[in-house]
């Protein structure tokens, strides 16, 4: 019995050795599977893509109780490849519009949670940000269920030269925030931006309460904090709150509980990979009776539907128009590359600006 348990120590050591090298090879490669996300700007949670792993590698157990065990290892073994990531990510830099505690800020923080944020005055100064190498990425607002479109980012994706490569959805809870000793008694006046203002307009009136417009949530919340005035009162998030040491003193505010912002995160390479099921084109048509209806049509043909369609304003030519619509699919395909060159026989100018994994929340 005693030789049977020594044999056993010695495979169970042989093995372990074995699988300290390997071990060591899997990190490297993450090492490289690290790069590549930093490289396009993705996060480092790829829920599809381990799934399919730990399923791919568990069905090579046959033992159903070894199974089932193996399966919690697999789950270990990806935890720690995250975490290592984590680490890795500290010099990731990422570009947001905003100070410290603006919805970007907190968008950026949970997309990639151990990055370094950099905050830029306005969205072209963290777009530029990463086309001249201060920031890797940059994560900036295309859309407010409320608010409807963000203009200057979507005209600066259109010009410009990054790709997006994720977009995903942060909803909003406004919050009327005050000093440690304030109580909602107190308020008499409440300062925030004009939209979280809009948004809450109904909360504001029933309450009675002045109100004054700021830049943004987190410079009204800054605003509040650095005063000594109880009857002062900022709309803002949670997350504000904790950052300039207000309280929360009623939570949920705004008139429509639906507020949802989607961000885009920007990159210079555009991103291949297989959980991308989204894509983005941009193009301006021909100045042609029915050239607008022939690209949809062109669009419908190749059996891509259309989940978004927006005009923008052409700023070098009045009363012209260019397209940004986003379709289930994407474009590197034989059916994509048909869809392309049919596309561009009734187009100006016509541009793939990225792909995503559409309803990504964070």
């Amino acid at each position: 019995m005693a030789d049977r348990l020594e044999k056993a120590r010695e495979i169970i050591d042989k093995v372990d050795s074995q699988m300290a090298e390997l071990f060591i090879q899997r990190m490297k490669a993450v090492e490289t599977v690290f790069e590549y996300k930093k490289a396009y700007g993705l996060p480092i949670y790829d829920k599809k893509r381990e799934d399919a792993v730990i399923e791919k590698n568990s069905s090579h157990i046959d033992d159903a109780v070894i199974k089932e065990y193996y399966t919690d290892y697999l789950k270990n073994l990806m935890a720690v490849s995250r975490a290592y990531q984590h680490r890795l990510q500290n010099g990731l830099k990422v570009a947001y519009s905003g100070v410290e505690g603006a919805f970007a800020h907190i968008a950026a923080g949970r997309i990639f949670p151990d990055s370094d944020r950099i905050s830029f005055r306005d969205f072209r100064a963290a777009y530029n940000s990463v086309l001249n190498g201060e920031a890797d990425i940059a994560v900036l607002p295309i859309e407010n269920s409320y608010a409807g479109e963000v203009g200057q980012t979507i005209d600066l994706i259109f010009s410009g030269q990054l790709y997006i490569n994720g977009i995903y959805e942060l909803e909003i809870h406004q919050n009327l925030l005050g000093l440690p000793d304030a109580t909602v008694e107190d308020i008499r006046k409440v300062t925030s931006h004009t939209q979280a203002l809009g948004q809450c307009h109904d909360y504001i009136k029933l309450r009675g309460f002045d109100v004054e417009e700021a830049s943004n949530t987190a410079i009204a919340a800054k605003t509040v904090a650095e005063s000594s005035d109880k009857s002062l009162g900022a709309i803002a998030s949670a997350e504000t709150a904790e950052i300039y040491g207000l309280k929360i003193l009623e939570a949920n505010i705004n008139k429509s509980g639906e507020n949802t912002t989607r961000f885009a995160v920007l990159s210079k390479v555009k991103a291949d990979t297989a959980n991308f099921t989204s894509s983005v084109l941009m193009f301006t048509v021909k100045n042609e009776a029915g050239s607008l209806a022939n690209a949809i049509s062109i669009i419908g043909k190749y059996g891509y539907n259309m989940t978004a369609l927006r005009s923008r304003p052409l700023k070098k030519h009045s009363w012209q128009y260019y397209f940004y619509i986003e379709i289930d699919g994407t474009t590197d395909t034989e059916n994509g590359e048909k869809m392309l060159e049919d596309l561009s026989k009734v187009c100006d100018k016509l541009k793939i600006a990225g792909t995503f994994a559409p309803h990504s929340e964070i």
